[in-house]
């Protein structure tokens, strides 16, 4: 997704492996040795660091079952093999089910791009227990994310400032100020992480994928990705079609569309969701707390950011809340339909003066800890996306296309149509207007497409059944609300999921879940 559009929520307190230092050179011998036959080395799971957002070691899974981490040795650069490595980290829990039913290693990708899959899995594994029963459940910080050679960039005094700037110009002096602040965030990537920007790209991921499968012992890529998740597993189907087992994507990205395309995509997807949750409040028994009709509440919503953009109101102490910081907060409440009750609450005490619940929403969407400590979610997210993504617009050509963007969200339309300015001065060239998914030959993909879905709008998913290719994609829509469908815990889709993974039916295409 093109940043700023805000990375899937990422729940805190997890886990992840404790790497060696991010890069290194090997020595003479090293560069002959076969990275297809390194052995991992499982040990239990230290607690996580502040790339990764900090907070204590996994606790066991119901039943005793133990975290485990190891370290992935990959190429630096996949064009020279033999020349310096990096670490990823990796976690697993071992298959909880029958030792001869097993069917390998499930590994998942929960999106961003930027999350750390070490510590977000830990925090859903309960969910999985079922698919646990026959694989391992296996995640990793791809390269740039978290421990694997994690992308620094400005710190956390920095950051704050970063993110409390006015991302919505509205004259040339703001419009200025926005392009200084985000030329210095991409020469501090650059100073502080040159060696690895170019080569964060999802290709490099897939193809540290595809060793992973392999140090796994597995003959097959199980995967079920999420979100970015789904473009990263359709960039591995690409590159290694014959390589793909059961696979999942939920909450799907289009991978036809380019930058700008996507940002549209993601004003009417947010819209969508504000309209959805604007219904869902007016039409309780009890009265809505924040508003009359679904008309209002979003006309009260707009009066308050019109409001912050001049005059921000307390946050959490010592920071205030911003126009830009409502606004990221407001729309990490959509992700989940759970976290709706929450932005009720944010919005009613804004309106009384207090922004401390919106401003920690858009904490959580930032990778902001109490302590202050930022993960490296953000740098993460901007580095992976401008190493992907060729297109670089202007100022100009961003003041041109407001309108439209507004036309689609009054309310994200700005902010996801400035976000479009993040890569203009990125040290490293983007690789292509949009990824290349066609996958002929491969096994069968289960496609799942959530009509509310505000993150990767539904639309996304017969593109990418379409880009897949004849006999690859296979599309199930659940009509719900919030990003992906899985962990909604609907039956049929986790029926229809687990039976894919589980057993290796393969759904009817088409099939609808309510």
């Amino acid at each position: 997704m093109p940043n700023p559009s805000p990375p899937r929520a990422v729940v805190a307190a997890v886990a992840v492996v404790l790497l060696t230092s991010w890069v290194s050179g090997c020595g003479d011998d090293s560069k002959d040795e076969d990275l297809t036959a390194q052995k991992l080395d499982w040990k239990a799971c230290p607690a996580p660091s502040e790339a990764q957002g900090g907070g204590t070691a996994p606790s066991p899974l119901p039943g005793g079952a133990e975290w485990q981490c190891a370290t992935l040795k990959v190429p630096l650069d996949w064009s020279d093999p033999k020349g310096d490595t990096i670490g990823i980290a990796l976690i697993r829990a071992k298959a909880s089910g029958d030792p001869g039913k097993r069917i390998g290693s499930l590994v998942f990708n929960f999106g961003g791009p930027g999350g750390s899959g070490v510590a977000t899995l830990p925090a859903f594994g309960e969910d999985y227990a079922a698919l646990r029963t026959r694989y391992d459940l296996v995640s990793f910080d791809p390269r740039g994310v978290g421990r694997s050679a994690g992308v620094k960039c400005e710190n956390d005094q920095q950051l704050d400032k970063f993110f409390q700037q006015d991302a919505t110009p509205e004259d040339t002096a703001e419009q200025q100020a926005l392009l200084r602040n985000t030329k210095s965030f991409n020469a501090a990537c650059e100073k502080n992480s040159g060696k690895v920007l170019p080569h964060v790209r999802t290709t490099d991921a897939a193809r540290d994928m595809d060793l992973m499968r392999q140090a796994l012992g597995d003959d097959k890529l199980h995967y079920f990705g999420i979100s970015y998740g789904t473009e990263l597993g359709g960039v591995y189907a690409h590159l290694f079609p014959k390589n793909v087992g059961r696979a999942v994507f939920d909450g799907v990205v289009d991978p036809t569309q380019n930058v700008e395309q996507s940002s549209l995509g993601q004003a009417r997807g947010f819209q969508l969701a504000l309209d959805n949750f604007a219904k869902d409040c007016t039409s309780k028994v009890e009265d809505c707390p924040i508003g009359d009709t679904p008309q209002d509440v979003k006309d009260r919503i707009a009066r308050l950011l019109k409001d912050l953009d001049t005059k921000p109101i307390p946050g959490v102490f010592p920071r205030r809340l911003t126009q830009t910081a409502a606004t990221s907060g407001i729309a990490q409440s959509l992700y989940s339909k759970d976290f709706w009750e929450y932005l009720t609450e944010g919005l009613q005490q804004a309106y009384d003066g207090d922004g401390k619940v919106l401003m920690l929403l858009s904490d959580s969407m930032n990778g902001r800890s109490e302590n202050g400590q930022y993960s490296n979610i953000t740098p993460a997210n901007i580095s992976i996306n401008c190493a992907d993504d060729k297109p670089r617009y202007t100022a100009d050509y961003v003041n041109s296309k407001v309108p439209e963007f507004r036309a689609a969200s009054p309310l994200f339309g700005d902010y996801l149509a400035w976000g479009m300015v993040s890569c203009t001065d990125w040290a490293v060239p983007g690789a292509a207007e949009h990824p290349d998914v066609s996958a002929p030959g491969a096994a069968p993909i289960l496609v799942v497409g959530n009509t509310g879905d505000p993150a990767t709008p539904y639309e996304g998913a017969r593109a990418m059944v379409n880009a897949l290719g004849k006999g690859v994609g296979v599309e199930l829509t659940y009509k719900g609300q919030g990003h992906g469908a899985y962990d909604s815990k609907n039956k049929c889709v986790q029926g229809a999921v687990n039976g894919y993974l589980l057993q290796g039916t393969v759904p009817r295409a088409g099939t609808v879940c309510s």
